[in-house]
């Protein structure tokens, strides 16, 4: 009897431990990836521009946006660990946004995989530094600090840094907004401007919108 009741506490304080070693694992993952940006990039081939079926790739990043944050950083202490996915998009890039104190690898397409562990750039959209509007979303995770959760402190005249093989791009915030998950708008461009878009949901619990930073290179 004795021996049952021990487990039971083990298995309790197992259930406990989950979530966090969940965010410890996901966290090891972006640093992971982190490292691999600084010592070296991939190779970026230009982006296509923003074709017709444009409206259906926002709308499937805006629903995976949704889904994460719906589910929230704490797993379910019934669930089994999730198995790992395997990432599928190369290195693009690294954004650092300063004043907010984030640093994240970019990966190139906007998959839930690169998603877990890094922000990702919609690759139907203009490439970093290019001509266009060049979209890159993440999830805004409910532990401070992580992926996109402090992004609604960005301000107008900010700076964001995007850090690629060829050149590291200082773009700087010109517009903030909360619009509908299906305002694809936010992707046009505007004549001969280098645009960046981040993208996120909005609020952090519940979200039923999305914060729409919009950046673009002096």
């Amino acid at each position: 009897m004795r021996k049952f009741s021990y487990l039971i506490i083990l298995a309790g304080i197992l259930i406990m431990l989950y979530p966090k070693a969940n965010e410890w694992y996901n966290d090891w993952q972006q640093q992971k990836l982190l490292e691999e940006a600084e010592q070296a990039y991939s190779e970026i081939t230009p982006s296509p521009s923003p074709q017709s079926d444009l409206h259906k790739q926002y709308a499937e990043v805006t629903q995976l946006l949704a889904e994460e944050s719906s589910e929230g950083d704490l797993a379910k202490a019934t669930e089994a660990p999730a198995p790992e996915v395997k990432l599928g998009g190369k290195i693009t890039g690294i954004i650092q946004i300063s004043k907010i104190n984030l640093k994240l690898p970019v990966l190139e397409g906007a998959t839930k995989a690169n998603m877990k562990h890094a922000a990702a750039h919609m690759k139907e959209t203009a490439a970093i530094g290019q001509v266009g509007n060049a979209a890159i979303a993440a999830h805004r995770s409910r532990t401070a600090g992580r992926l996109f959760n402090r992004l609604n402190e960005v301000e107008v005249g900010d700076t964001i840094s995007v850090q690629t093989k060829e050149q590291d791009y200082q773009y700087v915030v010109y517009d903030i907004s909360i619009v509908e998950p299906t305002d694809v708008s936010v992707l046009n461009g505007h004549n001969d401007d280098k645009i960046l878009t981040l993208i996120t949901c909005d609020p952090l619990v519940n979200p039923t919108h999305r914060l729409i930073i919009h950046a673009r290179l002096p």
